[in-house]
């Protein structure tokens, strides 16, 4: 039976799967940066936020199988197929074959690595803080493939790309929604 599920009930199913701190704060980073762009774009925050939540729901007990067991877990908590597909389109062409088409798909799959990026450079600051870090100090880092090497600039910029986004526009508005959850981030300075 499908069932919309609420933020809390979001939480709980990720804290089940999920126990690394780091985990929990990529999820909050990219659950206020689905909410950013919903309100931004006049979609259903909610919904996107959820969505942005629970992407890495399986990826602590199951890395190999990312994306796969996340599926199996969302239908177990039977979460609309539409949701569940928001969130299997983070992975295109990384772990699934679900190509982004609608505005929510193609954001979670611009925004997921980016926001690793720009945390990373909130970090490398003297502040440790995204309250003021810039969209310059960003794609300084950008450009320095050594820095947050793991991060595939190469989805971001095609993730801005299917949003018909200018990069910078997509990195400056990341920068905002991560300011809002900078404190639970540790990112406030």
């Amino acid at each position: 039976m499908t069932k919309i599920p609420t933020r809390e009930e979001a939480m709980a199913l990720f804290l089940a799967h999920n126990s690394q701190e780091n985990l929990l704060k990529h999820a909050l980073a990219v659950e206020a940066t689905m909410r950013h762009f919903a309100g931004l774009l006049g979609e259903d925050e909610d919904k996107w936020g959820i969505i942005g939540l629970c992407h890495d729901l399986d990826y602590e007990k199951y890395p190999e199988q990312h994306c796969q067991m996340t599926k199996v877990m969302l239908e177990e908590a039977g979460w609309p197929e539409d949701w569940i597909r928001g969130v299997m389109a983070h992975g295109w062409k990384l772990c699934t074959d679900v190509e982004p088409q609608l505005p929510m798909e193609k954001v979670i799959y611009a925004t997921d690595e980016l926001t690793g990026l720009i945390m990373a450079a909130a970090l490398m600051r003297p502040s440790r803080s995204l309250l003021d870090l810039e969209l310059k100090s960003v794609k300084k880092k950008w450009k320095d493939k050594a820095f947050a090497a793991g991060v595939k600039r190469e989805v971001i910029q095609e993730g801005a790309d299917m949003l018909g986004m200018p990069l910078d526009e997509l990195i400056s508005q990341t920068i905002l929604a991560l300011r809002k959850v900078a404190e639970p981030l540790g990112l406030a300075g």
